[in-house]
């Protein structure tokens, strides 16, 4: 416990140059004296770390000091390596330069085991043009214009503050404050047709998390789904919300966003899917089929 506290100390004083006992001892919720301490095995180390007193004084480290690779271990530098593979993938000439020079440095062979690729089977580089495209708005804090397909509504432009990208369910998301809206929102990656990445720069914000936003307006649903749907319903939902009948039939309990995504996203299963639960959802997705019926009868 006391040799990770050590190398996170470590990297707090690099990061900010430096920081006093107190201060410390609040990061990383021990008493002063165990800084103090902490400081000491530092130093012994062979870390160049000292304290300075007055009234700009405090804890830091000498100036140039590079720290040293074996910190790291075998797994550490591997997991490294493994990052740096992955965000080759965006195209970015400097991920493949960084990575054969930390290889070199480690002395680790970075094979060639993984390939990530953010566009959609059949599509181009631009899914990967706008995934850095925002991933640098984000790291910047600039602000974005954005041509979003939202789910009520033709696409408009938004101004946003882009906070952070997500990865979740298969899909990538990104958190954003939304001024036109004047709060948080989650846009969904593949739903922003354009993006422009403006000079404005934002003073960085904390999206708020879930039980602050609160969950939306989720409810229970059930659907049972035929045996020809059981490679979309795999992917689709974790193995504990599926149960499978004795005919083949996948039968799903979960909670969903009751809006018109969800009407929609029960359609797209067509004819091999029933809703069950609840009795409302099962109404208004067969009005909604038949309006379809209606406008597209022969």
């Amino acid at each position: 416990m006391q040799e990770s506290r050590l190398f996170r100390i470590l990297y707090y004083l690099l990061e900010k140059g430096q920081a006093s006992a107190p201060e410390l001892a609040e990061r990383f919720e021990v008493s002063v004296r165990t800084i103090y301490r902490d400081i000491d095995a530092l130093s012994s180390a062979g870390i160049p770390v000292y304290t300075q007193t007055g009234r700009k004084g405090g804890i830091r480290i000498m100036d140039g000091f590079i720290l040293d690779k074996a910190v790291l271990s075998e797994q550490e530098k591997q997991n490294i390596l493994f990052a740096l593979q992955s965000l080759t993938a965006l195209k970015g000439s400097y991920a493949k330069d960084t990575l054969e020079k930390l290889s070199a440095m480690f002395q680790i062979r970075s094979g060639n085991w993984i390939e990530v690729d953010l566009s959609r089977w059949g599509g181009n580089a631009g899914d990967n043009e706008k995934f850095e495209l925002l991933k640098t708005a984000v790291i910047q804090h600039r602000y974005a214009r954005i041509t979003y397909a939202g789910s009520y509504r033709e696409p408009g432009q938004r101004i946003i503050k882009p906070l952070k990208l997500l990865y979740k369910s298969k899909d990538w998301y990104l958190k954003a404050y939304c001024t036109e809206k004047q709060d948080f929102r989650i846009f969904k990656l593949n739903r922003i047709l354009e993006t422009e990445l403006l000079d404005e720069r934002f003073s960085p914000a904390a999206y708020p998390d879930e039980k602050e936003t609160g969950p939306g307006n989720y409810v229970p649903v059930k659907l049972r789904f035929s045996k020809e749907m059981a490679f979309r319903v795999y992917d689709e939902f974790s193995a504990d919300k599926i149960q499978t009948d004795s005919e083949g039939r996948l039968t799903v309990t979960a909670e969903m966003p009751e809006d018109a995504w969800l009407v929609g996203y029960i359609l797209s299963f067509g004819t091999y899917v029933e809703v069950l639960e609840p009795a409302g959802l099962k109404e208004v997705v067969a009005e909604t089929a038949k309006e379809i019926y209606e406008k597209n009868k022969p």
